[in-house]
């Protein structure tokens, strides 16, 4: 538990646990005083939150290489599950190992703290390595929508995610006050937390209070009232939060969780937005009652990275 050095984290992950018994014990409540309802969904959804918590949590507590390689499975099985949705070439397979390449070469330099290559392998490389693996094949037919697919799947999946592994490479930092901010899991903590959060709280602002919607085209249940309610919502918390996890004072913490309520909003709909051209609802079915990895970490596609060079901008 070597990353679990800082208290505030080690509480967060208590508060995290505690959160997810309550939901249990309202749930098995619900059950016992109404079996005539069908709680079913609303159970998947707590048993998988159970297995994804514990899952994250005891991976960013063990070690910053388990953390690592937690995250990188997370990117494969996200641009796995990209892949599974999107109709490709049949030439396009012998493309796709160099992509999956890219995947432990992205971590690879996360781990040895390599900063300039962790920002251009997949926008600037791959961005040229992918196109001129196809044309060798010479199938031309179809080439831009191919390379253009194959590339933005990357950068979501793959890209995206690693800055959430990457902000695992910060260190503590010193305040003029002579305490030391964590930095490490207690970023992570922080991002994914508030994240997960402004979803929830967006989906229970738009039903108590949501009429007008923001995208119906794309997402009908979005509406201007949860946004703006979970936007504010999360801008709190964000101030609450980041005096124990992050080196932000309140005003950067105020701007933070703006960041993350508009940020976590758009990744929701640009990958609605892809689903609805696809046709489906959810992006794969691995974790019941939410859909696939996609329709998790749609919010951190966006989030992270925002997060990411904001701190890094005014702290590293």
């Amino acid at each position: 538990m070597s990353q679990l050095i800082v208290t505030p984290a080690f509480w967060t992950m208590m508060a995290i646990l505690a959160l997810l018994s309550v939901a249990s014990l309202i749930l098995a409540v619900l059950r016992r005083a109404r079996p005539a309802v069908d709680l079913t969904e609303v159970r998947q959804r707590v048993a998988s939150w159970w297995g994804m918590a514990g899952v994250f949590l005891l991976a960013i507590g063990v070690s910053r290489t388990v953390s690592l390689c937690f995250f990188g499975l997370v990117s494969f099985l996200a641009f796995k599950e990209y892949l599974s949705m999107i109709p490709t070439r049949r030439s396009d397979r012998r493309v796709l190992i160099w992509a999956y390449l890219a995947i432990p070469l992205q971590y690879l330099w996360v781990g040895v703290s390599w900063y300039g290559m962790f920002l251009v392998f997949i926008p600037v490389y791959m961005l040229l390595l992918l196109p001129l693996r196809m044309v060798l094949i010479g199938d031309p037919k179809g080439f831009l929508r191919a390379v253009g697919t194959l590339h933005w799947g990357l950068m979501i999946t793959v890209f995206s995610i690693s800055h959430l592994a990457y902000l695992l490479m910060f260190p503590a930092v010193s305040q003029p006050s002579g305490r030391a901010s964590p930095g490490g899991a207690s970023l992570v903590l922080f991002l994914v937390v508030l994240t997960q959060l402004n979803d929830v709280f967006q989906y229970l602002w738009g039903k108590a209070v949501g009429r007008a919607r923001v995208v119906p085209t794309v997402s009908p249940n979005k509406t201007y009232g949860g946004l703006l309610g979970g936007l504010l919502t999360t801008l709190v918390l964000s101030i609450f939060l980041a005096r124990w996890l992050t080196p932000l004072d309140p005003l950067r913490a105020a701007q933070a969780g703006v960041i993350i309520g508009l940020g976590g909003f758009v990744g929701d709909v640009v990958i609605s937005a892809l689903k609805r051209d696809l046709g489906l609802k959810d992006s794969g079915s691995i974790l019941p009652g939410h859909g696939g990895i996609l329709d998790r970490i749609d919010s951190l596609t966006y989030t992270a990275p925002l997060f990411f060079h904001f701190i890094h901008y005014y702290y590293y």
